[in-house]
């Protein structure tokens, strides 16, 4: 398996932990999983030099952290 295909399976699964942790409101580790799962998703649009993935991904980091500071 390539490099980029094991971030990008890492960086899935800590997403789908953070939805978890959303859904059983457990917080702030929710919003850290997150964070975790953007910036190696940003990683992976690096690897794969995909502008449109670490754009998406940059918006995300920033309504994310946005938000959690703003509540």
């Amino acid at each position: 398996m390539a490099r980029v295909d094991v971030v990008k399976w890492i960086a899935t699964v800590i997403q789908l932990i953070g939805y978890a942790l959303t859904g059983l409101n457990i917080v702030p580790w929710n919003v850290l999983a997150f964070v975790v799962g953007i910036i190696l998703w940003f990683v992976v649009g690096v690897m794969w030099k995909d502008r449109a993935i670490m754009v998406v991904h940059i918006g995300a980091l920033m309504a994310l952290v946005g938000g959690y500071l703003n509540s």
